[in-house]
């Protein structure tokens, strides 16, 4: 296990335009006890500006719904995964989508973890304790990308 009273907060980037479900994962991962600061996007075109935003900096790990409006999670996976520098951030989709033809598109984008919404608020804590534990608790996260100056690039 982790010590977390000794690294640095885990930066999570929620893209969720349900805000209900935003405020239910916000207030699971608050309980657990991790230390981490969320960002929430409402969309998939707020995320993408936030993660090609220097001040904001990128985060360890991306909750990612599918079914959005402006810009999808299906979209905002092709754009990350093929993206040299943000392509290794872990990315989970949580999304109400049960279509096979999604979780193949998903694993195929490169999404690290496709999970279903459950539709009772209980079995949807259960799963986010389920996601916390897993991801910021057992799986080792890689060292957060940097991205490149842009002055550098001049």
């Amino acid at each position: 296990m982790v010590d977390y009273a000794n690294t640095s907060p885990v930066q999570i980037l929620l893209v969720e335009d349900n805000l209900g479900d935003a405020r239910l994962v916000e207030e699971v991962l608050r309980e657990g006890g991790f230390r981490h600061q969320i960002v929430h996007a409402r969309d998939g075109v707020e995320a993408m500006e936030r993660l090609h935003d220097r001040n904001f900096g990128l985060p360890d790990l991306i909750f990612l719904d599918l079914n959005m409006p402006r810009m999808d999670g299906r979209e905002i996976l092709a754009e990350l995964k093929g993206d040299p520098v943000l392509k290794r951030i872990p990315v989970i989709v949580l999304t109400t989508s049960t279509s096979e033809a999604d979780i193949v598109t998903s694993y195929s984008l490169n999404a690290n973890c496709y999970v279903t919404k459950p539709v009772s608020i209980d079995e949807f804590l259960d799963v986010m304790r389920s996601l916390e534990s897993f991801w910021l608790d057992v799986a080792r996260l890689p060292p957060k990308p940097v991205l490149p100056d842009p002055q550098e690039a001049r």
